[in-house]
């Protein structure tokens, strides 16, 4: 036993203005108690203590701190009648403190042991507390005593704190659980005391500001403190851990999954207490219902460096992960280099990656497995089986880990299919789940299924498009030309075959081959004539050939040549189509990446629905309004922002698709067409189509123009309206483009679009007329403005 007067707090704890000393009596006091009431022989402990105490005559006398190891040997009688008898001191981390202060002066060796640890590594500590922090505890165990004895008001106030510091030998956190006991500490009041509004301090408890409140009403002054507080010190470093991976369950961010694997690897370092012993974590997630791969590595990454992209194919680890979860065995060996390598033939690959003790755990939630937890370590270092038997207690949070982390895998995998293939976009989701909700309600009560529509009223309609310039053209020129040069290939073969092999099917091949040939000399080659042209070349010529290849041996090679030459998608005779494709495929992906960047962005000014259709180029429908955020107010500058969006974002697609010229295999190039509608229309949800429509005759009339614009020429001209490098904007009425002219202004000043602008009227359309465009040309970074 130590007599060391020790501060607790690591001198953090502000001073308590407190008349409080150290006394025996309320000891003594219990020791005479038990003496009267013991029947075993314990009473003569109890009995030979209080003739101790008696010799010093202690019963009324206040202890100075400073002068506490003069009575040692009534320290130990008070230590040997409130410990176990079986306990050691050795093993036992027990003291005697100052009353209501955090300093401690007697104890085991045990007890200074750890609270010195404490004490030296304050700052490795991760349950360290400021000194505010102490002194509202503080405040709360003396308010809450004093409650009790002189009230009897008892209020709910921990008598137990945790604490956490890094052991020196493993260079690991350990916890351990200090519990302080009041029983021998008395409080009297030192005048009348003050009456109290339980009522109302119940309500100041609820709020947390109960003991500001005590302190003006019951001052500390008003009050003597006479005594000893017992505390017993535990080491639970082990439960301690595994509660840090149950609250980083509850407490984490989703989404942030490397932190929180890299805290619970830590978690489970602790439980072993041994830092050179590894952990990894490999969840399985499936996608329809068969395993894939998880994008997380949580831990060392071994499981994934062995089972990951990086090392199986797709079709290979799906083998795997369905052959392991059907039957789940759990694998440890403390030398994987001893086990025999034709049995445990997968063993290798951990091998080559130098891990010589390797234990995995399947872990299961709710009966199904949700992962596996690899326990192991680099050659040089080992581990036995009794570090599986600490980590029992970590397997059920982990595997409500896992289990979180599959279900928000699966909702991100809901959540991108509603974003980028529904109309359930998040500005209009509350409206499917409020429908949602009623449709359940009305279920669950056993009511009328309400038939309710998903629409929203009075929303401003915008309309842009995107289109390639001349793309049918473009298509058409490409696959006559690879059309025509796969013909002269046909040919070539054919004339060199007949010489080999005559037959009528010969005849008629060589007969239809230069009929084709013909017909590619039109100017334009219509949609039938192209698909039987192909269906010619791809099936029943080729068809043919590989016939006679199995007819005629001799002829195989150069019947095979020729099939080679023509079977690749990007060979010589697709090459015109090909390069077309590729061209087209990135416009429309830089097209479509430049708006899901953007949609993001229009967000955040005020929640907008935003759809993009694909056609030879990109189109989109834009819906603002009231009803689409009825909480939020909606007002004229959210139009105006989106207009100015509108002119803005289209010169940028100019500028992007421009910029892609050099890299294209074929020079494409595209116009641009905004529909100005100045009226608000009623649009509503179709389930049958999933998706959303207009509603209402007029309304109706808005999508109707929206599809007989985009090839609209100028009044008395064959000019088209929409041309490269410039952007066009059909209206009906001068007011309907009053926002769009400031804003161009705006654009051509800053050296966006060019300084000229073009006011036109448009040719009569079926059932239209009267319509009118703005044009106006886009500047080039490298371009200088026209001045």
């Amino acid at each position: 036993m130590k007599t060391i007067v020790l501060d607790v707090s690591g001198n953090k704890a502000h001073s308590l203005e407190v008349d409080s000393a150290i006394s025996f009596r309320p000891f003594i006091q219990y020791l005479k108690e038990r003496v009267k009431g013991e029947k075993t022989v314990k009473g003569a402990l109890y009995k030979t203590a209080l003739k101790e105490f008696k010799k010093y005559d202690v019963d009324d006398t206040d202890i100075p701190l400073e002068n506490i190891h003069n009575y040692e040997s009534l320290l130990e009688n008070m230590y040997a009648c409130l410990t176990p008898a079986l306990a050691t001191e050795e093993k036992l981390a027990w003291g005697l403190c100052f009353p209501l202060q955090p300093v401690t002066f007697y104890g085991t060796e045990l007890m200074y042991q750890l609270l010195e640890n404490k004490k030296n590594d304050q700052d490795s500590y991760v349950v360290s507390k400021t000194p505010a922090e102490y002194h509202k505890e503080r405040l709360q165990l003396v308010y809450s005593f004093i409650l009790k004895e002189l009230y009897n008001f008892h209020v709910p106030v921990k008598m137990h704190q945790y604490h956490a510091g890094i052991k020196s030998d493993t260079g690991l956190l350990g916890y351990f659980h200090v519990n302080l006991n009041t029983d021998f500490i008395e409080v009297t009041p030192k005048g009348e005391l003050p009456p109290l509004n339980f009522r109302e301090l119940q309500q100041y408890i609820g709020e947390g500001s109960s003991y500001e409140i005590l302190e003006k009403i019951l001052p500390l002054n008003l009050f003597r403190f006479r005594g000893i507080s017992v505390i017993t010190v535990s080491d639970v470093t082990a439960i301690q851990a595994v509660e840090n991976i149950k609250n980083i369950r509850l407490t984490r961010t989703p989404g942030d999954q490397e932190a929180t694997y890299s805290d619970v690897i830590q978690s489970l370092k602790t439980i072993v207490q041994n830092n050179k012993i590894e952990f990894d974590l490999f969840p399985f997630v499936k996608v329809n219902n068969k395993p894939v791969y998880g994008n997380v590595k949580g831990g060392t990454g071994i499981l994934f460096s062995v089972w990951g992209e990086d090392n199986l194919d797709p079709e290979t680890f799906q083998q795997y992960a369905e052959g392991y979860s059907a039957n789940p065995d759990s694998f440890f060996s403390p030398d994987i280099l001893a086990e025999d390598p034709v049995v445990f033939h997968w063993l290798h690959h951990f091998v080559k990656l130098g891990v010589k003790s390797l234990a995995l755990t399947p872990v299961f939630y709710d009966h199904s497995i949700v992962g596996v937890l690899a326990v192991h370590t680099w050659e040089g270092e080992t581990f036995d089986e009794k570090i599986l038997a600490l980590l029992e207690p970590a397997i059920a949070p982990i595997a409500q880990l896992l289990q979180i982390y599959i279900d928000e895998f699966n909702l991100e995998l809901e959540n991108i299919i509603k974003e980028k293939f529904t109309s359930i976009q998040p500005s209009v989701q509350w409206k499917f789940n409020e429908v949602a909700w009623h449709h359940m309600h009305d279920k669950k009560k056993h009511l009328p299924i309400r038939n309710e529509d998903i629409s929203f009223k009075e929303v401003y309609p915008f309309y842009g498009a995107i289109d390639i310039r001349n793309s049918t053209v473009e298509r058409n020129m490409a696959s006559k030309a690879d059309l025509s040069h796969h013909l002269n290939i046909l040919s070539q073969i054919l004339d060199q075959l007949k010489d080999h092999h005559y037959s009528s099917l010969m005849e008629e091949m060589i007969f239809n081959s230069r009929k084709w040939q013909q017909v590619l000399l039109q100017e334009v080659l219509n949609t039938q004539d192209e698909t039987n042209l192909n269906s010619f070349l791809k099936e029943e010529s080729s068809d043919y050939l590989f016939h006679l290849s199995q007819q005629e041996p001799k002829l195989k090679k150069l019947i095979d040549d020729y099939l080679l030459l023509t079977g690749i998608a990007d060979g010589d005779v697709h090459k015109n189509r090909y390069a077309l494709e590729v061209s087209m495929q990135m416009i429309n992906t830089a097209i479509n990446n430049f708006f899901e960047a953007e949609k993001e962005k229009l967000q955040q000014s005020y929640p907008c629905y935003f759809e993009k259709f694909r056609t030879d180029g990109v189109e989109y429908d834009i819906y603002i309004g009231q009803s689409i955020s009825p909480d939020k107010i909606f007002n004229h500058f959210h139009l105006k922002n989106l207009r100015l969006w509108q002119l803005s974002s289209m010169a940028n697609v100019v500028r992007l698709t421009h910029a892609l010229l050099p890299a294209m295999p074929t020079k494409l190039y595209t116009t641009q067409l905004l529909f100005i509608h100045n009226h608000t229309i009623d649009i509503s949800f179709r389930a049958d189509e999933r998706k959303f429509d207009v509603e209402g005759a007029y309304n109706i009339r808005y999508q109707m123009i929206k599809k007989r614009i985009d090839k609209v020429h100028i009044r008395g001209t064959n000019e088209r309206l929409t041309q490269p490098d410039k952007i066009a904007l059909i209206y009906f009425n001068k007011r309907d483009i009053d926002d769009y002219l400031p804003f161009i202004t705006y654009l051509q000043e800053t050296g966006v679009l060019d300084l000229g602008l073009e006011e036109l009227d448009l040719e009569d359309l079926q059932g239209l007329s009267g319509l009118k465009a703005l044009r106006v040309g886009v500047v080039h970074p490298e371009k200088p403005n026209n001045i």
